[in-house]
């Protein structure tokens, strides 16, 4: 079932329940926010981490873990999984499809080889040469990768203007195992230290998360945020199909290099900071849609709220399951979203037969 059947057979406005579930929303970023700066095993409260939040008659020690490791974690968790579950609805939209989604069909394997390949690279040749910037072409390197990597399936998935889900799906498993081996390879020739970072990394984590990371992450998901305006009643005239689209008045091939650039920023920044994290992009547009409808206005933003608290609550989990130890993101998230997506599929079992 494509999202233009989904769109006709919307049962009414929803946009009341769009704004209220925003607030609602966001009422929950600030209670899970400040609920992941005491959840670890250091044993805060939640007063005794808003005094040390505050400085306000708690020891230095409480206060740097606080303000130096939690909160720039929190903020990270925040961004990326705002990035991620808004790429996710840019996605889905674009192709028509509630399938659609950066992990899916390889936009995050090709933004994570770029990634490797400059981690391999800045222990030598790389670092050598920029020295202390080689920090920022990670999320450059990601960026490009991801981009490159949307840009092909687009080009490969459509012909005479139209877009085929089925082939954009099939090229995207093509594209996601040829950027796997191409990082295998990599990951072959490291060393043990790197091949160690890389096993943790490839799983996705908000470990080591600095001001510095926020600050970068940020700066992409701002440039995403500044394009979602101008995107949304794009995407909502796409669809009912780019023909009627353009009928419409739609610049359909500006929605979709907006579209592009905006997915390619999000998950590159995403990835260069967290490591491929699975499944937020699927799993929170489509349970927005399903309580909201597939309106785009009331969609994005909702979804980056969604995707906000969920990725911070995974993390809270991914802290406190295996105490003192900490488990990858990325394996919460997939045990949470694996099992949804499997209902999507035999909920929805026309897609297949595409």
């Amino acid at each position: 079932m494509s999202l233009a059947i989904s769109l006709r057979r919307s049962p009414g406005d929803r946009s009341g329940h769009a704004v209220l579930l925003g607030g609602v929303l966001a009422c929950l970023v600030v209670v899970t926010g400040f609920l992941s700066l005491a959840v670890g095993p250091s044993g805060f409260t939640p007063a005794g981490a808003a005094r040390a939040l505050f400085d306000i008659g708690e020891r230095a020690g409480d206060t740097m873990i606080v303000l130096d490791i939690r909160l720039p974690r929190t903020l990270l968790g925040l961004v990326v999984g705002a990035a991620l579950a808004v790429s996710g609805a840019v996605m889905q939209g674009l192709f028509r499809n509630p399938l659609a989604d950066p992990g899916l069909v390889g936009v995050t394997a090709g933004s994570a080889l770029a990634a490797v390949t400059v981690i391999v690279l800045g222990a030598g040749t790389l670092g050598a040469v920029l020295g202390g910037l080689a920090f920022c072409m990670l999320p450059l390197a990601a960026f490009i990768g991801g981009l490159i990597t949307t840009t092909l399936l687009y080009a490969i998935a459509t012909r005479q203007g139209r877009t085929s889900v089925a082939t954009m799906l099939l090229a995207g498993i093509a594209i996601g195992a040829l950027a796997g081996a191409a990082t295998g390879m990599l990951i072959f020739v490291s060393d043990d230290r790197q091949l160690r970072d890389f096993t943790f990394w490839t799983l996705g984590s908000l470990t080591g998360a600095t001001w510095e990371k926020v600050g970068v992450a940020t700066m992409f998901l701002i440039l995403v945020l500044a394009v979602l305006p101008g995107l949304a009643a794009g995407l909502d005239a796409m669809l009912l199909g780019e023909g009627e689209a353009r009928h419409l008045g739609t610049p359909v091939q500006s929605v979709k290099r907006l579209a592009i650039f905006a997915v390619a920023a999000a998950v590159g920044a995403s990835v260069a900071v967290a490591g491929p994290i699975g499944f937020i992009g699927i799993v929170v547009p489509h349970l927005l849609r399903l309580v909201i409808g597939p309106r785009h206005a009331g969609l994005l933003p909702t979804c980056a709220l969604l995707g906000a608290v969920l990725l911070v609550g995974a993390d809270m989990i991914a802290r406190t399951v295996v105490a003192p130890a900490e488990l990858p993101i990325g394996i919460v998230t997939a045990i949470l979203g694996a099992p949804f997506f499997l209902w999507l599929l035999l909920r929805q079992r026309s897609i297949v037969d595409l």
